[in-house]
């Protein structure tokens, strides 16, 4: 009787231990398993069609008003063609990459110099208590400060130069990356801080190791929204204080526009404006969201 017991426990153990193994390869093949390369047709219709029909639709609504005359003062509102005109003369001219680089080169460098000072800075504020407390309100408002109140100070104490143009980045800048890294290593589960102490990761080896990896998340939404607040800076610069030795850039683009009461031209600096926007968005920042996200079993390709 004995024997018979002995022999169904073992069996019901046998039987636990193989469904403990199903499930550990279960879980191991969800982690592992390899994503069958998407066909291009299914990439076409789920990516691309969605953003060309939404501008097809905006394009379609916009020469309909134009067409229809609901606005029939060209003066106010022109129509796409005379707005695809101006910017087919400006590449034909060889003026159009000369507006884009002029806005794009100053944007990326200030942005660089944004990075460089909000990233320290957000860490101490993060991880000392009494700079927190002295420096942290500061930051939230001059985030919600508008940067073009930095262009009249910023060229009464620089000049009409690229360094102008450069403060007024920063300022608009740091405090949303800073913000943004405050606000990822703030979310860091303390567990993540005590088993890296217990690892010996302390000091500058734990932030490196274990606080910058942790707070990736809110770090990646602060650059984002710093390259935001870098670009309309920039724009607000460029049409505030406009200099011939400054060059044409999208900002200033659009203020001659302004000037001449050139709605096309207007609506050209726009177009850019927003184009140059999204493909930095879609280039830089999008990509390393989604490495982020990936990387912590967040997103999982379709």
């Amino acid at each position: 009787m004995a024997s018979t017991d002995t022999t169904a426990k073992d069996a019901k153990s046998g039987a636990d231990a193989n469904d403990l193994a199903g499930l550990e390869a279960g879980l191991d093949a969800l982690e592992t398993r390899q994503q069958a390369r998407r066909p291009w047709r299914q990439t076409f219709v789920q990516k691309v069609l969605p953003p060309v029909l939404a501008v097809a639709l905006v394009l379609a609504v916009w020469q309909a008003l134009v067409s229809f005359r609901i606005v029939d003062d060209p003066t106010k509102l022109p129509s796409p063609g005379a707005v695809w005109s101006v910017l087919r003369d400006a590449w034909l001219e060889g003026e159009l990459l000369g507006y884009i680089w002029t806005s794009v080169s100053r944007g990326l460098l200030g942005f660089f110099f944004a990075l460089l000072i909000g990233t320290p800075l957000g860490l101490l504020v993060a991880r000392v208590r009494f700079v927190r407390a002295a420096i942290g309100p500061i930051l939230s408002g001059l985030q919600s400060l508008p940067s073009v109140a930095w262009v009249p100070p910023a060229v009464i104490w620089l000049g009409l130069n690229n360094q102008m143009m450069y403060a007024v980045i920063l300022l608009g800048a740091v405090p949303s990356i800073a913000n943004g890294l405050v606000s990822g290593v703030s979310q860091v589960p303390p567990l993540f801080l005590r088993a890296g102490r217990t690892l010996g990761a302390t000091g500058l080896k734990g932030t490196w190791h274990i606080v910058l990896p942790a707070a990736l998340p809110g770090y990646v939404a602060g650059l984002k929204q710093g390259w935001a607040f870098s670009w309309r800076s920039l724009m607000a610069a460029e049409i505030i204080a406009s200099f011939p030795d400054l060059g044409i850039g999208l900002g200033q683009l659009l203020e001659n526009g302004r000037n001449a009461s050139d709605m096309a031209m207007v609506f050209e600096a726009i177009l850019l404006i927003l184009t140059v926007g999204i493909a930095i968005d879609l280039l830089i920042f999008s990509p390393l969201e989604r490495w982020v996200l990936r990387s912590r079993g967040l997103l999982v390709k379709d």
